[in-house]
């Protein structure tokens, strides 16, 4: 590789683990704006789900509507099979599951997807995974515990909510694999708009059959414009920005790589808590971020961080 081009790939290297980064960094204190909508404006998980995602869509609709169509109809299967994957089935599973389990059970079981991302990589793609791969995924992923546990919150066992935490996280694994086939040929505006497309039309029957009136004037109520700054920031920041520049991400890195910054996500929520909410970061917390963060390092470390062909 001439000297130029090689330092061209570096640079965009560079720039997709910042971006790794800055997605892990929106995706990590998106929790604080859902808890208002949903603790204090009283919305229901697929209530902020539907919302955010098409509100998100209408504003990329703006910018793709000229291109509405895939190029195939097994490509247009593949953005139906990641828009329930990593919208509808993802958020709302994981929502519903801290119903019925505790918040440190769907939080560590929600930090297996990196995990399931690797074993499946290895599994479809009959590669062999490199073993500091899968060492720094691990480490990492007890950094993770660590600082979910900080806060005193205990593993109990209830198979219901365990369970759905579970989904969720395979669910973002499978998507992970899917949408890499068709990352090559599409835009990341549009793939983006596609996710959220099936998303939202996949939960919609789950929207019309709850019980609960709908609360969708919160938003427009200007009496209390809290409502409306946290919906904007779950729609332009945790939505349109994060996953874009998420496909992105994976596209450069890989999926591998490229999930392993989802174990950021613990960093900056409790960074995010103590200074918004004034959470206290104990020692285990401090040794989470270690662990996390050396992890991340060691997995880069390994050629392209990634897998090689056995």
């Amino acid at each position: 590789m001439k000297p130029a081009l090689a330092s061209k790939s570096k640079y965009i290297k560079i720039l997709a683990h910042i971006g790794a980064l800055v997605t892990a960094s929106a995706w990590g204190t998106s929790f604080l704006s859902t808890r208002v909508l949903m603790e204090t404006g009283g919305m229901t998980p697929v209530e902020v789900f539907i919302y955010r995602f098409t509100a998100a869509y209408l504003v990329l609709l703006l910018f793709t509507f000229r291109n509405i169509r895939s190029n195939s109809w097994r490509d247009e299967l593949t953005f139906l099979l990641c828009g329930i994957c990593s919208g509808s089935l993802y958020f709302i599973t994981e929502n519903y599951a801290l119903r019925l389990t505790t918040t440190g059970n769907v939080s560590l079981l929600a930090s297996i997807s990196p995990i399931f991302t690797t074993i499946l990589v290895a599994v479809m793609y009959r590669q062999r995974i490199q073993p500091g791969v899968m060492i720094g995924s691990v480490v990492s992923f007890i950094g993770a515990g660590c600082i979910i546990f900080s806060h005193g919150e205990s593993i109990e066992f209830r198979p219901a909510g365990d369970l759905l935490a579970l989904t969720a996280a395979f669910s973002w694994a499978v998507y992970t694999m899917a949408i890499k086939r068709v990352l090559p040929f599409y835009s990341g505006f549009f793939v983006t708009r596609k996710l959220f497309f099936y998303g939202v039309v996949s939960a919609l029957p789950l929207l019309l059959l709850q019980q609960e009136p709908f609360h969708l004037g919160l938003l427009f109520d200007l009496s209390e414009p809290t409502y409306i700054m946290n919906f904007l920031f779950l729609v332009l920041m945790c939505s349109l920005m994060a996953y874009v520049i998420w496909n992105e991400v994976m596209r450069i890195l890989g999926p591998v790589t490229s999930n392993n910054y989802l174990y950021f996500q613990p960093i900056v929520t409790m960074i995010a808590a103590y200074f918004l909410l004034g959470e206290n970061v104990y020692a285990l917390g401090y040794v989470g971020c270690a662990l996390i963060i050396g992890g991340l390092i060691y997995s880069d470390k390994c050629p392209d961080g990634r897998i090689t062909r056995s």
